[in-house]
């Protein structure tokens, strides 16, 4: 079983161009099914992202391909419905 703290602790890359979104700063949790709907990325690095949602990347999770011991790869792209 993985635990919430061990999610946020890894690096998230996008497997289409190897980029690092970031590491995740909340996850979406559908309380009902007992269920993780996605995660949330910052958009971009710096002091005042922590200020505005629009500063955010929702990814939900089914673009997550794998999670390895350090990172999670992501298929970014697809999630965005870009081909």
């Amino acid at each position: 079983m993985i635990k919430a703290a061990d999610l946020r602790d890894k690096e998230v890359i996008d497997i289409n161009t190897g980029e690092k979104l970031g590491n995740i700063i909340d996850i979406d949790v559908n309380l009902e099914e007992g269920k993780i709907e996605g995660i949330i990325l910052p958009k971009e690095t710096g002091f005042f992202r922590f200020f505005s949602k629009e500063a955010e990347i929702y990814l939900p999770w089914a673009a997550i391909k794998k999670i390895g011991s350090d990172v999670i790869l992501v298929d970014f792209r697809s999630a965005n419905g870009s081909v």
